[in-house]
């Protein structure tokens, strides 16, 4: 199906650019959002005549979505969930979720803006791109903890807390160690002892 694009969709064209795409694809998604309109006679007459009106909305809004980059560039957000020792998140961390804790930072955003290519899963630092308008995104890091606390250390040290299994079988490994060295030390006091034992 041939469509004109009515602003900038990213890996398809410009405002003003006549595309063939996928029908289902027009119908529900680029049609029903008036991001573009089917390219008939009508629609192209139409189109050159609301041009110019069409390029100074975009460039308004265009100029408010980069206002409110510059505020919302580098924001960090924290969202606390229940996750296993290796960090894996029982559940996962939604478009929706991001959405909501940038807007309780104070930045009004949808879910569609926010480009989370697949739900986060582990513990962590996360960069989240958020798109304001079609030719302006920014960067966000979404802090995925278990408390408030680990958050904190996360942000500080730029690592994620949780333990990988490596790390957990070295732990187990030094402990191990370290006990096989106590009851070292401490047999030989035993074994006197149980011999005082024995002789009375």
């Amino acid at each position: 199906m041939e469509i004109i694009l009515l602003e900038r969709i990213e890996h398809l064209g410009q405002m003003g650019d006549v595309v063939r795409v996928r029908p289902g694809y027009a119908r529900n998604f680029l049609l029903p959002q008036k991001k573009a309109v089917r390219a008939t006679d009508g629609n192209r007459k139409r189109f050159e005549e609301e041009r110019a009106q069409l390029e100074a909305t975009n460039l308004q809004r265009k100029a408010e979505a980069e206002a409110v980059a510059t505020k919302l560039d580098g924001l960090v957000v924290v969202l606390i969930r229940q996750a296993g020792e290796a960090g894996q998140l029982y559940g996962s961390v939604s478009a929706r979720d991001v959405a909501e804790a940038v807007t309780t930072a104070g930045f009004t955003v949808t879910r569609q803006q926010i480009r989370l290519g697949q739900p986060i899963k582990t513990l962590g630092l996360h960069k989240v791109a958020v798109g304001l308008h079609p030719e302006v995104a920014v960067s966000i890091t979404v802090n995925v903890a278990r408390t408030p606390d680990e958050a904190e250390t996360q942000a500080r040290t730029g690592a994620a807390v949780a333990r990988t299994g490596a790390e957990r079988w070295e732990e187990e490994a030094e402990l191990e160690a370290e006990l096989e060295v106590a009851a070292a030390t401490t047999e030989p006091e035993e074994t006197v002892i149980n011999d005082d034992d024995s002789a009375e």
